[in-house]
């Protein structure tokens, strides 16, 4: 087993190749071993080089939205009205705190989504 730092791009291809030939091996062996030390590299540069970035708060309720299949009408106990909800949505009104909590405990909405970009 011969594993170096992945640096670049090529060395991120080899490394997935290798994990895909790797797959189905068994823990506790030598080639489980190098598929643990191989994921544990590529997940390092893929934090680096792939970041995923918290979602805009309006993208965050309207996908929990989504997922609960509610609409706007829904929103009105945690965000107080028609016209808040309106404005919040359409990005006329940030966040308040009082609102964040209300979303994270109603709906739960991680409080990180609630207050990414506000």
């Amino acid at each position: 087993m011969v594993i170096h730092p992945i640096k670049t791009e090529e060395d991120y291809k080899n490394a997935m190749l290798r994990i895909d030939a790797l797959m189905d091996a068994e823990p506790g062996t030598e080639e489980g071993d190098e598929l643990d030390v191989l994921a544990t590299l590529v997940e390092a540069y893929e934090r680096v080089n792939f970041p995923i970035e918290s979602p805009d708060p309006v993208e965050a309720i309207l996908f929990r939205m989504e997922q609960m299949g509610i609409d706007r009408k829904a929103l009105e106990p945690f965000l107080g009205g028609r016209n808040r909800v309106s404005e919040v949505l359409n990005r006329k009104r940030n966040l308040s705190m009082s609102q964040v909590r209300k979303l994270h405990d109603g709906l739960n909405i991680p409080l990180e989504n609630l207050v990414g970009a506000n």
